[in-house]
This record gives structure tokens, sequence and C-alpha cells, in this order.
């Protein structure tokens, strides 16, 4: 999930009639400021010449002009990659003070409400163009992070305060951007559910858990390992093999292995006189059972040949 510029459609080029409008607006604009910005000069030059200030002009331009000044300053900051936050906050504080002097300058309610209300033309009208200059170069430098809409919050506030907290990690400004990941992530994180189980966050591969994590997962797509391939191989315990006590060895002879093998085989047939029936039989090894096979079967073999005496 990475930053970047927003990926949302470019706004249409205005129309002949939007562009009339924005023609006539844009004078009467700057007029309706200029006489918020007069009046106030005027209320509060009186204001300074009571306080005493000898140059009364100065505490108007000071303040009434310093409005649209840090204005600028903070939209270049913004525009250069050097914002400040604190500059921000200085043209309000000077809103409040130019409001409340031109309060001051009334005698009644009424006037006091009248002469508060002239000056926040001025300021209104640089909040307005600072605001469309500042979303404009947001745009284009992919700074400005977008806003998510008040209907998410109100009926997801959870998952709408951790969709929110993504967007801050992972430098995410485009909010419809912001909801496709978090889609994708909801998928995939089903996918390794259906996948691993209940237990799913202990038995995914770690890699699949951090890449769920900054939504990079493709749903569908989990790692090609086996559920618990990442885990180190569980060998199973070999059996111990068995010693194979030679019943031939020392506590049996071979006269004594060919004694017993005769006896166990007395009643076979020849066809079932092979080396495997002969070792279980006598319990000896492969070796002396195909020895003790070929002799029984060569006695076998002189029994049948018939006797020349009797030719």
């Amino acid at each position: 999930m990475n930053g970047g510029a927003p990926h949302t459609a470019p706004l249409p080029p205005l129309t002949r009639s939007e562009r009339l409008l924005l023609c006539a607006v844009a004078p009467a604009g700057a007029g309706v400021g200029g006489l918020g910005l007069a009046s106030s000069f005027n209320s509060v030059s009186q204001t300074a010449e009571r306080w005493g200030f000898t140059q009364s002009w100065m505490l108007p331009i000071g303040i009434d002009f310093a409005i649209p000044v840090f204005t600028a300053a903070n939209l270049l900051l913004i525009r250069f990659g050097m914002p400040l936050a604190w500059v921000r906050a200085v043209p309000w504080a000077l809103t409040l003070v130019t409001c409340w002097l031109n309060i001051a300058a009334g005698s009644s309610l009424s006037a006091r409400i009248a002469h508060g209300t002239m000056p926040l033309l001025w300021v209104v009208l640089s909040e307005i163009v600072a605001h469309g200059y500042a979303v404009r170069i947001g745009a284009a430098t992919g700074r400005r992070m977008e806003r998510i809409r008040r209907s998410r919050w109100l009926f997801a506030p959870r998952t709408t305060l951790a969709l929110w907290r993504r967007m801050v990690l992972w430098e995410l400004t485009d909010y419809r951007e912001a909801l496709r990941v978090e889609k994708r992530r909801l998928l995939a994180r089903a996918e390794l559910r259906e996948r691993y189980g209940r237990r799913w966050r202990s038995r995914a591969p770690r890699r699949d858990l951090v890449l769920l994590r900054m939504g990079e997962l493709d749903p569908g797509m989990p790692s090609d390992k086996e559920p618990g391939a990442d885990e180190p191989e569980r060998r199973e315990p070999r059996p111990r093999r068995r010693a194979r006590h030679d019943k031939s060895s020392p506590r049996m002879s071979w006269d004594e292995a060919l004694s017993k093998g005769r006896a166990e085989t007395a009643d076979w047939p020849y066809e079932r006189l092979d080396a495997e029936r002969i070792r279980k039989a006598v319990g000896c090894s492969q070796d002396r059972s195909r020895r003790l096979r070929d002799v029984l079967k060569a006695e076998r073999e002189e029994q049948m040949l018939p006797d020349p005496a009797g030719v």
C-alpha cells in the first residue's frame, strides 16, 4: 500500500457558462472582500486613535494585511514541500484579533455585530482562495490526503478508524484507492481463515501476515506453501530396529539349524522349500536360510531319485 498521486479521474474542463460564472464571481468576491477590508480598516483605525496610537493606520494594516500574507506563505511552503503546522494557525489567530477589535469599536450590540461581520468577508475570501489552491497543490503532488465520508464514520466507526489509520500509516492519499485496498485485504483475510482455520493467525506463513497487514496480499493467491510449510519439518522419531538375533549364531550351530530345518519342513512339499519360509520357521539369517534351502532341496531330490540297486 503505497502513497503517491491520487488515482481519481481528473476534473472535467469548465464549460462556457461555468467560465462566465467564474469571471463574474471572481471580481465580485474581490469587491466584497475589499469592502470588508476597508470597513475593518476604518473601525480599527478609530479604535487605535482612542487607544493612543500615533500612527493609527499601522494597526489595521499590520493585522488585516497579515492574514493573506501568512496564508500565501503557508501555501508557498506547501508548494515547496516544507510545510509548517504553526504557520497555518497564524491567519486564524489574526482573524480572531481583528474581529475582536472591530467588535470593540461598536457602541451597541447591533453595531458590534455589524463591525465584527465586515472583516469576516475579507477573511472568508482569503480562506476560499487558499483552500482551492491548497487542494490543487495536493492533487498535483499527491500529498493531500482525502477525507473519509462522514456517513461512513457514522455507520461503521470502528472499521473506518482502522481504514483511516492504514491510510495514515502507508501514506495512501486517495480515499477510493484505500477502499479498494481494504476490500482486497478483507478477501485475502477470508482466504487465510478458510485455508488455515480459526487459528489462522498462528498457522499462516509470517510473510502472508505481513503482506496482509500492508494490504498487498492478493485474495485467492496466498503463498504456494502448504499449511505449516514455513514451520520446521517435524520428523517422526524412527522406531528402533529390533536386533535380529540369529538363532543360528553361537546359540545355534549349523547342525542344530539343519536339524531344526529338517523337522520343520518334513511335511512340506518340495515347492514350498524357499528361503523366506525356512528363515521364519527356523529363525535364522537370510544367508543361512538360503544355505538350508539348498541342502534341504538336495536331500529331497536324492530321495526322489530311483534306487539303482532295485533296477
